[in-house]
């Protein structure tokens, strides 16, 4: 894997420029999506990023030895008394999501500037994670008394805003507007990456991109604005003449019409090159053939199925002694869109992404993670 550090930063940049003047956080989550959280949070950072986003308590731990001045929250919220303390050790921001969480922060929470700083989730549509409307307005009256609980921000996330079309994000807009009015006096934030390119109305006061930082389209059926920052590639372990009417792979799946070059390449399924992406032979996905590699300037299909560490790829176009052992194959990256290989898997961006497996050697380039 290479990953492009200056493409990282450029990706922030664009974003801060479309959500301006909202403030542009940073999700780091899975380990920044599987590009390695310790490089990729000192490059936000550096770009003007001063907030972030994890799923995990023990990834804010992480990420503040990394970040000591930064803005941590914790998407997943607070995970009982037992865990209160280690939050205010490293001064970690619960996103409360509960009446549970929320009494579970008034009795344990750390105190900061204000007393048991968090965020406040609110679910205006996702049945996800998140109090109701209903709960989130008690609540903003009851604290208003008490003081007990001190929110930074209030928050929602849209679930449809992939689709700038679909009607779901303008009524969870309205919802959430409804809601700010009860908050007053602490940020907003509703837009993920896809929700960052509907408009100012959703804008508020900071966004909150993942997928987009690392190069992902942001907007379905749009041209994708990012950055290219995820090259993936595999060497060619051996390179194969096999026979029209011979069977490529397990269950013999894809049956050769033709004299084939078959380059096999050292990445499979075990290395998060899904096993869906196999070129037949694969029950669950409800498309049309599979995955490409890129190898010598062209588009090389997948033969068969993807096994466990190889996959085998037709490089008869390419000419006949064209392909070597030690030839690399991009899997994704510049030439073959990381939407467009998990589109053939039947999946999306972020899983291939975070499933990439440690068995990847990342190369680092265009920052401070050479």
């Amino acid at each position: 894997m290479t990953i492009d550090l200056a493409a990282l930063a450029a990706n922030y940049r664009l974003l801060a420029r479309q959500a301006a003047p909202a403030a542009v956080a940073g999700v780091v989550k899975a380990d920044a999506y599987g590009l390695g959280a310790g490089h990729v949070a000192p490059v936000l950072w550096d770009a003007g990023c001063r907030t972030f986003f994890v799923a995990l308590p023990e990834e804010g731990i992480a990420l503040r030895a990394i970040l000591p001045e930064a803005d941590i929250f914790v998407l997943n919220g607070l995970f009982g008394p037992e865990a209160a303390p280690a939050y205010g050790e490293y001064r970690l921001l619960p996103v409360l999501g509960s009446p549970t969480d929320l009494s579970c922060w008034e009795a344990f929470g750390w105190d900061g500037d204000a007393p048991r700083p968090c965020a406040i989730h609110v679910d205006t549509g996702m049945n996800r994670l998140g109090l109701t409307p209903e709960e989130a307005v008690a609540f903003a009256e009851e604290n208003a008394l008490t003081g007990a609980i001190t929110p930074r921000l209030l928050m929602s996330h849209l679930a449809c805003a992939d689709d700038p079309d679909h009607p779901l994000s303008r009524r969870q807009l309205e919802s959430f507007q409804a809601v700010r009015q009860a908050f007053s006096g602490i940020d907003s934030s509703l837009a993920n990456s896809s929700g960052t390119f509907l408009g100012a109305d959703f804008a508020f006061d900071l966004v909150r991109p993942g997928i987009a930082l690392y190069g992902g389209r942001p907007v379905n059926g749009a041209e994708n604005p990012m950055s290219t920052v995820v090259t993936a590639e595999a060497r060619v372990v051996q390179v194969r003449q096999a026979k029209a009417g011979e069977t490529v792979s397990y269950g013999a799946t894809h049956t050769l019409a033709r004299d084939t070059t078959i380059a096999v390449v050292s990445a499979g399924y075990a290395d998060g090159y899904h096993r869906a992406s196999s070129g037949s032979g694969v029950p669950l996905r409800q498309v049309a053939g599979g995955g490409h590699g890129f190898l010598h300037d062209r588009k090389v299909p997948v033969l068969g199925r993807v096994t466990m560490d190889l996959t085998m790829f037709d490089a008869t176009d390419l000419g006949a002694d064209a392909v070597s052992v030690g030839d690399w194959v991009e899997l994704f990256g510049p030439n073959i869109a990381v939407d467009d290989a998990a589109a053939a898997a039947g999946t999306i961006s972020y899983e291939l992404l975070t499933s990439l497996a440690k068995r990847y050697y990342r190369h680092y380039v265009g920052g401070t993670g050479n």
